[in-house]
């Protein structure tokens, strides 16, 4: 993919997307001055292009019982047990988001779980692996 192959007007409608994905293609269009099936022309370019990547869905955790998100930053103990601990991250549900990150620690995640007891739990898992350091969320502002 070169720069030559996404236009103002293909940025345009990614920003729209990600500010709501459900809009309809004709909706997208009467911002960007298009016709709805243009739009589709477009989006399915970027597909191609794997510019877009896919779809996702936010929600209110806390409407699900999930009360505590936390950043965890995890200090691996060997560079032998990073292949184990992503085969831990994939199958551990709490774990919402993980980053492979430079600087301080080698990953970070962010979880979300019912309680504190449940982060602790989580906590005593992840020791198998290496060190932590544990940032409380106190309000998302975006």
């Amino acid at each position: 993919m070169s720069k030559q192959d996404i236009d103002e007007i293909d940025l345009k409608i990614l920003q729209l997307l990600v500010e709501n994905s459900l809009q309809s293609n004709k909706e997208i269009g009467e911002k960007v001055h298009l016709t709805g099936q243009a739009v589709g022309a477009r989006i399915r370019k970027l597909q191609d292009l794997e510019v877009i990547e896919g779809y996702t869905l936010r929600c209110n955790p806390g409407k699900l019982g999930l009360q505590v998100s936390a950043f965890i930053t995890v200090f691996m103990k060997s560079a032998d047990t990073h292949a184990s601990f992503q085969h831990y991250i994939q199958r551990t549900q709490p774990i919402v988001e993980a980053h492979r990150i430079s600087g301080e620690g080698c990953y970070l995640l962010r979880v979300q779980v019912p309680t504190p007891m449940d982060l602790n739990d989580l906590l005593g898992e992840m020791v198998q692996f290496g060190n932590y350091k544990v940032n409380l969320s106190i309000g998302q502002l975006k």
